[in-house]
């Protein structure tokens, strides 16, 4: 894995550092490589609870693309749909993770960082952050795996808006289009955003894992099955459940085992 992603682990709790501070975080293919390979092999841990992803420095989450770039791995249409398939690997591996993930966003949130935000579960952001997908200042689109997790989240009518204006916006607005779950102080994103992430870590992992699993299948146009409702109900077999039960009647914190 890159060292410009880093994986750090406290407790049950993972993050995923995106680590080029000198250029606010800006993305570059071996990142979206180092970015898909991270989520997956934390996807296949099942002791964790939840997953932080933000970025170093704390003057951006992410800037977006590393432009220099473009001169030597999306010079041309080939070659932008050849670095396109590690793009869409990375951010399918965020949005399918197993485990919630919380974007605690320090800064600017543009361009490929709204889009890597977008696939997250939730976010938090400073009162200072931006956000905005100024393509169209530089001739490019944004491709169905980009765009998707911005229309899942916002809607077709404010991701229009968004990629058609190109405007960079600040938190208040970002928080009105449904971009962010909360705004906080800017002194205490990190704090706020692990605290999340510690309420999350602190549940059944079972039960997260299926509400994942349900909202996803909620946005699909398709009927449930009688199998999938009947899912809704798995959980009452579980262990975690007479853990939580039990805890509950005795008024003690409980120890969840995800099983």
């Amino acid at each position: 894995m890159t060292s410009l992603i880093q994986v750090e682990r406290d407790d049950r709790i993972a993050t995923v550092v995106l680590n080029k501070p000198d250029k606010m975080n800006a993305m570059d293919k071996s990142m979206w490589q180092g970015l898909a390979d991270a989520f997956a092999e934390l996807s296949a841990d099942d002791d964790l609870r939840c997953v932080v992803l933000r970025g170093a420095g704390g003057k951006a989450f992410s800037a977006g693309a590393d432009i220099e770039e473009f001169r030597t791995s999306r010079a041309n249409a080939a070659q932008a749909a050849a670095y396109g398939e590690i793009t869409h690997r990375a951010m399918h591996a965020i949005a399918h993770s197993k485990h919630p993930t919380v974007a605690v966003i320090e800064g600017a949130c543009v361009g490929g960082g709204l889009e890597i935000a977008s696939v997250c579960d939730m976010r938090i952001c400073g009162n200072s952050s931006r956000f905005g997908v100024p393509v169209n200042k530089l001739g490019l689109v944004m491709s169905f795996g980009e765009l998707g997790g911005l229309v899942n989240l916002v809607g077709s009518a404010i991701a229009l808006e968004i990629v058609l204006e190109g405007r960079v916006f600040d938190a208040r607005e970002a928080f009105e289009k449904r971009l962010v779950n909360r705004v906080v102080d800017d002194t205490e994103v990190l704090e706020q955003g692990y605290a999340a992430a510690k309420r999350i870590a602190a549940g059944a992992p079972l039960v997260a894992r299926w509400h994942k699993e349900f909202v996803r299948r909620l946005a699909e146009p398709a009927p449930l099955t009688d199998a999938e409702n009947a899912e809704a109900y798995a959980c009452f077999d579980t262990e975690d459940f007479q853990i939580g039960f039990q805890a509950f009647l005795a008024k003690a914190r409980p120890v969840f085992t995800g099983r």
